[in-house]
């Protein structure tokens, strides 16, 4: 539309701006056009010339030809940034405690550098919300606080970041209500929730006490209890709020039945072994727990979950039914392990078994194992069934062929045992244990008689019915650092050597575990045993006591310490000049009692850690032992930490060393000596 018909088409408005705007009936709509009337055409306006440019009408320039070399300034190394260095100023949180947390978060603290000044005014505009945060966690919520950044004066290139906080009126609670249904015991949610009128509104404090009444209300009967989002209404002329938590509480419950799905491992009956609950009791998570961690424990699952379910079947007491519905899915039952040590006196000891944990249903184990050593070689087969009709209770049957070859004896030894046992493993360490069994053992042994200055071989029956008692406070299995515990063997046994001579062999066992500080565990032993019934000689050697080794009194080796005879030495030359073998050799005889102590302290620097130690015991040839004539080994130990136990490196020596000991001695095995 031209300029000229648009102004015509306009409506004429009054100039006085302050009259009131006119009615709208009074516009005059523009007259239509006549019928057939062709709609005005617009004019267009010429475009107006412009100067052509030459330069316009040329190809764009490649971009591969452009330079892209930064230009160099004389006296400017670009390569080098600028930093600045800055200290940091806290003010206000001292008097609220929060300095350490404040320290410990801070943006600014992190550093003391930053690459421009931007950097550091970031850093302090996050710590003054930090700041606020932390006021308002703790109940103040009119804190505020300031950042400032000074030049330090004198120090070009230095400045002070300084946070300035104003905690302000500290909140208390006004009021403290719970929102739910009715429970059992009537006050079990507002006693699960140990928050008080007038205390301040600290959100750690308050996540804690609503965190136990979820943990609360599961143990009491509410399986399915839900904790709310809380609300807490401030008052700011009084400086108080008013907190209000609402609990969706749910039916209070029993136990009911087990359900299952998944791959299966285990029928219910085999899982109802393992619960210890029974049907119709008030539901309790941490039994639900203990029945998952049980489940756990087989090595059966790849993974395994217990989860609640309800019924709407009526229990007894007014409760509900609720059933747990146990998801299994199965894992590999078939296990490779092996084991490496070295003992001075003992030599390189490997052990190495298969399992198969479930080859009999249910956890019905096979497990093959063999030793191979310098001075011992051996093969065992195992039949174990775990959690045999009973929980933890253990069935085992062993058929084992060893062959030993030490300085005390030589020993072709055949075994068949069984025992019934209640153990502790890493995941359920049990405060008492025991073991009760049967064993039939035939070995035949070569030793060296002096009454007769020869070496003999005697071929020994015995039968044995060992017993077990232990009593364990200490907080770990392998890697103990508090608690005591005590251990109780007595084998009641009969020799068969052409006559039986019964006899009863007992070995009694205490340690103790003392933190001295969070580095540093004071560890002690005493042990002592005792065969009566029988005389020494009439004794098989392998059943014989010894002292020395790695497991035993350190310093010595293995089977080194105790009554020795001396016999001819069949490597002595006595035509060769240069001979240094002695014409006799000394030989460990055993005994038929001992006592061994012994000390350490465990310092430990991350996963690794120093042990001195000193072991004090001697083997007597009576049937009890005597306090006389007590030898010493002095050492020093390594540890390597590990997620499965200490790998621990001990060497020792005996002081005042007799002739035909070890000057040192050096043991290799995993987890600590006691």
């Amino acid at each position: 539309m031209p300029d000229a018909q648009f102004d015509q088409e306009v409506p004429t408005l009054s100039d006085d701006l302050t009259a009131p705007l006119e009615p709208i009936e009074g516009f005059t709509a523009p007259a239509p056009a006549p019928s057939g009337a062709q709609p005005p055409v617009p004019v267009a306006q010429p475009p107006v010339p412009v100067a052509a440019d030459p330069e316009l009408a040329q190809p764009l320039t490649p971009l591969g030809s452009f330079d892209a070399t930064p230009v160099e300034v004389a006296g400017v190394d670009d390569g080098e940034p600028v930093e600045i260095k800055y200290e940091t100023r806290v003010v206000g949180l001292d008097e609220v405690k929060l300095t350490d947390r404040f320290e410990a978060l801070s943006a600014l603290k992190k550093d003391d550098d930053a690459p421009n000044a931007a950097v550091v005014s970031a850093r302090a505009r996050e710590d003054e919300q930090l700041a606020v945060r932390l006021l308002r966690a703790v109940g103040y919520y009119d804190g505020t606080a300031t950042a400032a950044i000074e030049q330090l004066p004198g120090t070009p290139g230095r400045v002070r970041a300084t946070i300035t906080a104003v905690p302000g009126t500290l909140y208390t609670l006004g009021s403290v209500n719970v929102r739910a249904a009715p429970t059992v015991p009537p006050t079990l949610i507002r006693d699960s929730l140990p928050l008080r009128v007038g205390e301040a509104i600290d959100a750690e404090r308050i996540q804690a006490a609503e965190a136990n009444v979820s943990l609360q209300l599961p143990q009491r009967g509410y399986a399915f209890a839900e904790v709310g989002q809380r609300d807490v209404l401030l008052d700011e002329q009084s400086f108080r709020g008013d907190y209000t938590l609402p609990v969706e509480t749910g039916p209070r419950g029993s136990f009911g039945q087990i359900l299952t799905k998944g791959d299966p491992v285990f029928a219910v009956d085999h899982i109802e072994v393992l619960r210890r609950y029974k049907p119709g009791e008030l539901y309790d998570i941490r039994k639900v727990d203990d029945l998952r961690q049980a489940l756990v424990g087989t090595s059966l699952f790849s993974s395994v979950a217990v989860e609640p379910q309800r019924t709407g079947r009526a229990g007894p007491d007014g409760t509900e039914a609720v059933d747990l519905l146990v998801t299994q899915n199965k894992g590999p039952a078939r296990t490779l392990a092996g084991e490496i040590g070295y003992g001075t006196g003992q030599g390189i000891r490997l052990e190495g078994s298969w399992t198969h944990r479930n080859l009999f249903p249910p956890e019905g184990a096979l497990i093959v194992s063999g030793v191979a050593g310098t001075q011992e070689q051996g093969l065992g087969v195992t039949f174990r069934r775990s959690n045999a009709g009973r929980r933890d209770r253990t069935v085992t049957l062993t058929a084992a062929a060893n062959r030993s070859n030490y300085d005390a004896f030589e020993a072709f030894t055949g075994t068949l045992s069984g025992r019934i046992s209640y153990d502790s493993t890493p995941i359920w360490q049990k405060r008492w244990t025991y073991y009760y069994g049967l064993e039939l053992v035939g070995t035949n042994e070569d030793t060296y008689d002096f009454a007769r200055a020869d070496r003999v071989r005697r071929t020994f029956g015995i039968a044995a019915a060992p017993l077990f008692l232990g009593y364990d406070t200490s907080d770990d299995l392998l890697n103990p650092t508090r608690g005591f515990r005590l251990k109780l063997n007595l084998s009641p046994e009969a020799s068969v050597q052409g006559s039986a001579r019964p006899y009863v062999r007992s070995i009694v066992e205490g340690t103790a575990y003392f933190p001295v500080t969070g580095s540093l565990v004071l560890a002690g032993r005493i042990r002592g045993g005792a065969i009566n019934g029988i005389g020494r000689d009439d004794l098989a050697p392998s059943r014989r006591y010894y002292g020395g080794g790695g497991g035993s009194v350190r310093g010595f080796g293995f089977q080194e310490l105790g009554p020795r005879g001396e016999e001819p030495n069949p490597d002595f030359d006595p035509t060769d000049p240069e001979e240094e073998d002695s014409p006799t050799r000394f030989r460990p005889i055993g005994g038929r009692s001992f006592n061994e102590f012994a000390l350490e302290a465990r310092y430990r620097f991350g996963n690794f850690g120093v042990v001195p130690f000193v072991d004090v015991g001697q083997v007597y040839e009576s049937e009890l032992p005597k306090g006389s004539d007590l030898r010493v080994g002095l050492g020093l130990g390594g540890r390597f930490y590990t997620n499965f136990g200490p790998f621990r490196i001990d060497v020792a020596t005996p002081l005042n060393r007799r002739e035909g000991e070890s000057k040192v001695a050096l043991y290799l095995s995993i987890g600590q000596a006691f």
